[in-house]
Order: structure tokens, then C-alpha cells, then sequence
């Protein structure tokens, strides 16, 4: 097939050499196979723009929209190379004139000027990317949360994982991903967060410490109390219009590789509960508001738990829909003035514990980083989901708001009392860990102790600040591009210090207005490095976050 922007050549035999060549000879007499394909940067370039200055000059919050923000790069590199080349032209043509007057110091002027407007137009039309400093070290702040306060658990099995990747049947079948390692796994990582020598004490105790922070007393499990599992599915947003009727087929995986949460994962999770911590199969609820729960994963799900009721967008053959309460979420910014109000789901009011299961992922960069705060954006009701008439959580992300000290709306979502105040336990699936959304598929890790392999952990906390802070760690040790994002960790400050937060914001999702300040939500700190991994409380120098490694060892 010819390359774009390329005129077919078939290759002829050169001599008795043997070695193929254009039929043409050399390409450089043959200026026609390039005729046109030096003009495909600049019109993509005037169609940008032209594209850009359509949609934003009627509507000038549009600038905001992803495509919009896709366009403007290309567009106004266009306008810069225009102006540098056109500039360029102008003062050449100024200085071969003064050249032919002998007027040399003048012709030099010019020359200079000509080339230093390519360089300004190849420089500006490069948009600056702000990165950040690593952070302080061993510098925790915020309140630890938890039986044990700031311990994060990360149990590390490669055994748990075995996929050659794309192309090679898909990571989340049975094949590939080894449920009983990956049962194994959430055992662990249960025991080792409450220091309890089984599960089903494990959970005992951690539903015990959660009840009593509410004020419920020392009080386990009730038979009969619901619970939601949110799950992160970005990879199935789909969204139809309210008249259409999908079909099942259309509940497949459109991207079969895509880093959504591993339904190995969540089986494991649903072993635990139902057999371990006695929940009754039909009081559990998994899935993700916005998106479908696909067939493949479905199917994986409902043949071992039939009563478990599956969460999703629509709600068709066999799943649940999600559906706003009458409980509101209230953004502690008045750049929300006006918008949409945001409503719970009914069955996250309903539920008397929630469980975060997120996804060990970059984000791009518009985020930085996806970890248990921002799957959240998922427990939203809005109908459709992409409506503009809702307050856009995107604005203030470290993409649009760089830097530190800014309204952040995920430490809203961590403190409302039916989303992060209802949550027992934090969990972090990192079998296949991935760049969201740039990439179809996960990566390989190369740091330590992955060392060219997939990254097979799984990290929980009853502490949100604590184990996305270990999640940025991790993120940030191994990719040198959107977790180095400037602000990427700015909600972990600001959530660790949502009672006097340096952006000064009065957070209270709970209310209109200024009634109830949000207390610390965690602690957050940094690594002392990529290599050690060691935090104040396994350093023994502060009150932070304590990382406990649990390597799973076969003979």
C-alpha cells in the first residue's frame, strides 16, 4: 500500500545487483512524487483553525471541549508558520536587495532577522509543556487513616499474569490471568491491612474500625446491608440517545485490551464477600455509572454470582441501570454557578459501604494520574453523560489548571458523605497497568521489581490519600511524561489538607454553601525513592504513610 502523501512507484531491479529501486531512478528527479505531500501539515493546519474559529467564535466555552483543545495546537502552530514564513520571505527578499546595493551590515541585519523568525515560528508552535519538581521526600501531612493508620498493603505476584500481549488472545482471559493467584492475591493484601491471620477476621475487623469511626460503635457486618463496588470501566463509555435501542452485540468490547478493572479482580472480591464476610450475593452492586458492562466480563461475573446485581448506563439484558437519588453533590467552586446539579446514585445512598476499586493508570495529560479519587468521575448520574449542561469536573485539572494550590474537584468526591464517607476500602487493580487514555492496550513495566514484566499487583487502604500518593509514586517512578504533569498531585494536597487546603477553598460537597468544612481526607508524602520504597512509618521518622510489600513466593 503507498505511503500518504506518495505517488505509487513499483520497484524495478537495479543491474545485476540484485537490490530494488524506484522505477524513476533517483527521487531526487522525480520533484513530483513529492509534489503535494509538503502542503498536508499546513492544510491540516488551516483546517484546524478554520474548524477552531467555527465552533469557539459563536460559543467561546467551547474552547474547553477535547476536540477543541486537540485543534488548537495545530491550528495556531498553522498561524506561526504562516507569519514565520511569510516574515522570512519579506526580509530575505529586503536583504538580497540591500545586498545588490552593497549596504553588507543592513544585509546581515536582515538575514539575521529572516532566520530568527523560523526559529520563533518552529519554537512557538511547540506548546509548552509544564512538568514538575519531584516532591519533597518523607514530608507527610494530613491525618493517616485506618485500623493501621496510613498502611497501604501492595502484594506483588507475576505469577498472577500471563499474556504476551496484542495480538495474543486477550489479558482478562482465563488463559492469561490466573484467578486462584489473583484470589490469593486479595487474601493477602485483606490479612496484611487489618493484621488479622485470616479473612474472614480480616474483614470482621475492618468493617468494625469503619463502623466505629462513624459513631456506630464496634459493630461488624449486618446481614441484609447493601454495598457497592465501583468499578473503573472507562474503557466502555458509550453513550446512545434516549430513543436509541442497542443490542446486545453492541454490549461487546470495543477495545478488547483496554485497562479496565479485571474481572478476575473483581471475582476475587466478590469470593471475599460473599464467602468470607457473609454479605448476601443479592445486596452487592458492581459496576460504573457511565459506562456498559460488556459481555465479555459479564458473562465471566454473572455465571459465578447470578444475584449480584451489575451496575451500568442503560440497564439492558440483565444489568442494572443507574439512577439518580434526590441526594445532591454540591462542587465547593463558583465556577459551578449556574450549572446542572449533580445527583448521587440511588443505590450509593441505598448502600450502607462502598468499596473503591480503581486501576493503576496514567492519565494522559489531563490528569496526570487515575487512581481511586478520579474513578469517582464514574459515580456520577448524568444523562446523557457528556451533556454540557453540568459543571465541567475537567476544567480544574492539572491539564487546564497547572500548578499547586487549586480547587480540585476530586476532594470533593473523596469527602461527600455518601461517596468517599461511605467507603470501607480502597483498592488499586495493578495487574495491567496503562497510559489512559492515549493507549488501547497495557504496558510492560520496566523499574524494579517488574523489570520488563507486567506490573501483577493489587494495592488496598482504608486511607484514599495514602494509597493514591503511593499510586502517583509508582506512576511517576516508572513513566516521564503525564505523572510529571505540574499539579498532578495537587488534589493529594489538597485532600490531605481539606481542612485548611492552600487553595483556601471551603470544601463541602455536602452543602450549599459554606456550612460543614471537609476534614483532612488522609495523609499524602513521597517516597524517599524509586528504589527503596520507603515511607516515614516504615522509616520510623514520622506519622505517614507505611508501605507493606507481600510478595507472593513459589518454589
Amino acid at each position: 500500500m503507498p505511503s500518504p502523501g506518495r505517488e505509487h512507484t513499483s520497484p524495478q531491479r537495479c543491474g545485476a545487483s540484485g537490490l530494488t529501486c524506484p522505477r524513476e531512478g533517483n527521487p531526487s528527479k522525480n520533484p513530483s512524487r513529492h509534489r503535494w505531500s509538503a502542503w498536508i501539515l499546513p492544510a491540516s493546519g488551516l483546517l484546524a483553525l478554520i474548524w477552531f474559529l467555527v465552533r469557539v467564535i459563536p460559543k467561546p466555552s467551547r474552547a474547553a471541549y477535547p476536540c477543541q483543545r486537540a485543534a488548537f495546537p495545530l491550528a495556531s502552530g498553522f498561524v506561526m508558520w504562516l507569519a514565520g514564513t511569510l516574515g522570512s520571505i519579506m526580509f530575505m527578499r529586503r536583504a538580497k536587495h540591500c545586498l545588490a546595493q552593497s549596504r553588507y551590515v543592513l544585509c546581515a541585519v536582515l538575514i539575521a532577522v529572516s532566520v530568527g523568525s523560523v526559529w520563533f515560528a518552529l519554537n512557538a508552535t511547540t506548546e509548552p509543556v509544564l512538568r514538575a519538581d519531584e516532591p519533597t521526600a518523607n514530608a507527610p501531612i494530613g491525618e493517616a487513616k485506618g485500623i493501621h493508620p496510613g498502611r497501604v498493603v501492595w502484594v506483588h505476584d507475576p505469577e498472577a499474569t500471563d499474556w504476551a500481549g496484542p495480538g495474543n488472545g486477550h489479558w482478562w482471559e482465563s488463559s492469561h490471568t490466573n484467578q486462584e493467584a489473583v484470589d490469593g492475591m486479595m487474601s493477602r493484601a485483606l490479612q496484611g491491612l487489618s493484621g488479622q491471620s485470616s479473612d474472614a477476621a480480616a474483614w470482621d475487623a475492618l468493617f468494625k474500625y469503619f463502623n466505629k469511626m462513624r459513631g456506630k460503635g464496634d459493630v461488624g457486618y449486618k446481614a441484609g446491608e447493601k454495598i457497592v463496588v465501583k468499578v473503573n470501566y472507562v474503557g466502555c463509555i458509550r453513550i446512545w440517545n434516549s430513543s436509541a435501542t442497542p443490542t446486545l452485540a453492541e454490549y461487546n468490547l470495543r477495545s478488547a485490551d483496554y485497562m479496565n478493572t479485571a474481572p478476575q479482580m473483581i471475582i476475587a472480591l466478590l469470593r471475599q464477600l460473599v464467602g468470607k464476610a457473609g454479605v448476601n450475593e443479592a445486596d452487592i452492586t458492581v459496576g460504573d455509572t457511565l459506562c456498559y458492562f460488556p459481555n465479555e466480563f459479564y458473562d465471566m461475573c454473572h455465571q459465578q454470582f447470578p444475584k449480584v446485581q451489575y451496575l451500568e448506563y442503560l440497564g439492558r439484558f440483565g444489568r442494572t441501570a443507574a439512577r439518580p437519588s434526590s441526594v445532591p453533590l454540591y462542587w465547593s467552586t463558583p465556577a459551578a454557578a449556574g450549572a446542572k446539579t449533580d445527583y448521587v446514585p440511588t443505590c450509593y445512598v441505598e448502600a450502607e459501604y462502598l468499596i473503591n476499586l480503581a486501576n493503576l493508570k496514567s492519565h494522559g495529560d489531563m490528569a496526570g494520574v487515575t487512581l481511586c479519587a478520579k474513578n469517582h468521575y464514574g459515580s456520577l448520574v448524568r444523562k446523557p453523560a457528556r451533556i454540557t449542561d453540568y459543571y465541567d469536573l475537567h476544567k480544574d485539572l492539572p491539564f487546564n489548571t497547572p500548578g499547586m494550590g487549586h480547587y480540585r474537584p476530586l476532594v470533593d468526591l473523596m469527602g461527600h458523605k455518601q461517596l468517599g464517607g461511605k467507603t470501607l476500602l480502597y483498592m488499586i487493580d495493578g495487574l495491567y497497568a496503562g497510559k489512559h487514555a492515549k493507549e488501547s492496550a497495557p504496558r510492560k513495566w520496566n523499574s524494579p521489581p517488574f523489570n520488563g514484566d507486567w506490573t501483577s499487583s493489587l494495592f488496598v487502604s482504608q486511607d484514599p490519600v495514602a494509597i493514591d500518593s503511593v499510586g502517583f509514586d509508582f506512576l511517576w517512578a516508572e513513566w516521564d511524561d503525564a505523572p510529571h504533569q505540574s499539579g498532578t498531585n495537587d488534589y493529594l494536597v489538597e485532600a490531605a489538607l481539606a481542612d485548611n487546603p492552600p487553595s483556601g477553598t471551603f470544601y463541602d460537597p455536602d452543602h450549599q454553601g459554606h456550612v460543614a468544612r471537609l476534614a483532612s481526607q488522609g495523609v499524602y508524602e513521597h517516597w524517599n525513592n524509586a528504589t527503596d520504597k520507603q515511607y516515614s512509618r516504615n522509616l520510623g521518622t514520622g506519622k505517614g504513610i507505611e508501605l507493606v510489600k507481600r510478595t507472593v513466593a513459589r518454589n
